[in-house]
């Protein structure tokens, strides 16, 4: 069985609300940060009696610093200040102290000489039944690579003196992970983890201010804990995360991501070594597969549907099935279902509620919906279920981004047969034809910025998404970060968008609309012109776009004047990647908080216009001074 554990540095509040958010997410052991025990009012008995009433233990007492190569009097010091933390130690139940590497300016260097000194303290704690462990920090003054602690350790050659490894440490500093694979995995007492996005800093402020949860960043966790699998390590897997906005954030729910990162790295390794590693006795089922979107549910109230229908009907969508039971209607055009719901009671119109007309729930097709809804429990996902008609489906369903859902289906029995079993076809076709729109092309996310990465490791670790690279899009009030999580083949992109201020238009969506949320749904066409003639023939509202902007258009793609000047008659925007271009435009917001995009992509188009966001929430601030526009 994984054993779990991270420090208490990695959460924010007091040593009690910590303890609590640990213990509820399912970690089996506890480092003691000692800042966090120092500041805590209760002595280390009462402390130890928390971690186990919890059902805890204190896997790791830390960090004793500036210890090995002092010259006297200092050495005899360290000593003293050793047995002291030995005596707050075995009061916690704590049996093994993390020693990190000399930092100070008076420590001496000399592998030997470290030794002797990790001897001498190995009597000593090994006298009083505890142990510890050797970690090389990357800006240590002598010792700063885990081989030269490993050595360290290896001349000290005493049972109650060990190695510790930190990801972060290793990765940083670009150390070949596996040359840990030649260290006896007996040896090694205690493995902390970290993940870090890539960054020009020096070691010391890139691991205090911004480690993350394996996964969420750009070091190679994966490959560092398969060599410690190859060891034949037993011990704890722990995080310890130094991250500000952890620290500004709620302890349960980096708690919850923190179980559900190293869950998940954890049978990632597994797959890749094909053996049992780290504990992990059996595989999750495999990260799902989107193939495709099964339906976009909207929640909205009664007095709200006849203006979000005629909007629907403008963009060519065809009232095509209605809910055996409930008032859920399914408008559909080309691969693209939308379900209205105007239930008077349920999820949706609690959610209705509390955001307004919004986007409730998403459907994803996977290649099987029950395993994709097993995988997600086991990685700490909220499962949701409300009772349902007798007849009627029940459709395996978690929380997702703003307390929204994700509903999984697959085109096995029964839900294959969802239009079948719970919907009635209307009979109705489209009066004037449809628009042209073939599917959905993304769905566009906003939350606050210091959401992003819990949902970055929400989608990747629950499904097999991919992350696009993280744009920062200038608003007028403020910077929005924008990054797509996205599918090998395309068929599902979901950008997420984070707000940093509340200045910007998407923190005004946030505050307006009570949190995160689905702020637009994308819509593909092969025929953008045709498809752009037809919504304005149908009424429908087209953001409109300055001419400023078609004059800077002609010089810097040296467009032909035919394109340009369609461009312009439409309101559309228009970008280039090496791949092709991308056509796009957007409409005056329905009722709520949802607008729409069409695009489409030529030869290719990778990216979602991100250059054109400026010029389109300007125009959208023009537009309608009441009503927050946000990032794609």
């Amino acid at each position: 069985m994984l054993r779990t554990g991270i420090a208490t540095v990695s959460l924010s509040g007091d040593l009690e609300e910590k303890l609590d958010a640990i213990a509820n997410a399912g970690f089996r052991g506890v480092e003691i940060f000692e800042n966090d025990f120092l500041a805590f009012p209760a002595g280390a008995r009462a402390v130890g009696r928390m971690v186990r009433d919890r059902g805890l233990e204190v896997a790791l007492f830390q960090p004793f610093r500036d210890f090995e190569g002092l010259p006297e009097p200092f050495r005899t010091k360290a000593f003293d200040r050793a047995e002291r933390k030995f005596d707050v130690m075995q009061e916690l139940g704590a049996g093994l102290m993390l020693v990190c590497s000399n930092v100070s300016p008076r420590a001496l260097g000399g592998t030997d000489r470290a030794a002797a000194d990790f001897r001498e303290l190995g009597d000593r704690a090994g006298r009083r039944g505890l142990k510890v462990g050797f970690e090389a920090l990357a800006w240590g003054r002598h010792v700063f690579d885990h081989r030269d602690a490993w050595e360290v350790v290896r001349r000290a050659d005493h049972p109650a003196v060990g190695l510790v490894l930190d990801s972060f440490h290793t990765l940083c500093r670009d150390i070949d992970p596996d040359s840990i694979r030649a260290i006896p995995g007996d040896r090694i007492f205690f493995v902390q983890v970290a993940d870090a996005p890539r960054l020009a800093l020096d070691n010391l402020s890139w691991s205090r201010h911004f480690r993350c949860l394996p996964g969420q960043g750009g070091l190679d966790v994966d490959r560092f804990l398969a060599a410690v699998a190859a060891t034949g390590y037993e011990g704890y897997i722990s995080l310890e995360i130094f991250n500000d906005q952890f620290r500004a954030g709620s302890a349960k729910a980096v708690a919850v991501d923190g179980m559900r990162s190293l869950v998940a790295a954890a049978d990632r390794v597994r797959a890749a070594t094909s053996l049992p590693a780290l504990g992990v006795e059996k595989s999750l089922p495999p990260p799902a597969v989107p193939r495709a979107w099964s339906f976009v549910e909207c929640a909205a109230a009664e007095e709200d549907q006849a203006a979000i229908e005629d909007r629907l009907r403008g963009l060519g969508f065809t009232p095509s099935h209605r809910h055996v039971s409930k008032n859920v209607v399914n408008w559909r055009q080309g691969r693209i279902n939308l379900l209205l719901n105007t239930e008077r009671d349920g999820f949706a119109h609690a959610f209705h509620l509390l955001h307004g007309a919004s986007v409730c729930a998403l459907a994803l097709e996977v290649d099987d919906a029950g395993d994709a809804a097993a995988r997600a429990r086991e990685l700490l996902a909220q499962p949701f279920e409300q009772p349902v008609a007798e007849g009627e489906l029940t459709l395996p369903a978690i929380r997702g981004v703003g307390g929204s859902l994700v509903y999984f289906t697959d085109r096995k029995e029964p839900l294959g047969r969802l239009w079948e079993i719970d919907f009635r076809a209307t009979g109705e076709g489209p009066v004037d034809g449809d628009a042209g729109l073939l599917a959905i092309d993304h769905v566009s996310q906003s939350m606050e910025y210091d959401e992003m990465l819990s949902s970055v490791l929400f989608y990747t670790t629950l499904f097999d998404l991919h992350r696009t690279t993280e744009v920062d899009i200038a608003d007028p009030g403020g910077l929005v970060r924008s990054q797509a999580m996205e599918t090998g083949d395309l068929a599902v992109r979901i950008p997420l968008n984070g707000a940093g201020s509340h200045r910007t238009m998407a923190g005004r969506f946030l505050s307006d609309f009570f949190g995160s949320g689905v702020q637009h749904i994308a819509f593909a066409t092969d025929d953008f012109f045709a498809t752009a003639a037809r919504l304005r023939a149908n009424g429908v509202g087209i953001l409109e776009i300055p001419g400023n902007y078609y004059d800077d258009l002609e010089a810097r793609f040296g467009l032909d004047s035919d394109l340009l000047a369609r461009l312009r008659a439409a309101d559309a925007l228009y970008d280039e990647d090496e791949h092709g271009a991308y056509y796009q435009l957007y409409t005056e917001p329905v009722v709520g908080r949802c607008f729409f995009e069409v695009v489409q992509r030529l030869g290719g188009y990778r990216g979602f216009g991100a250059v054109n966001a400026p010029i389109r929430l300007a125009a959208q601030a023009r537009s309608q001074d009441t009503w927050p526009p946000v990032v794609d």
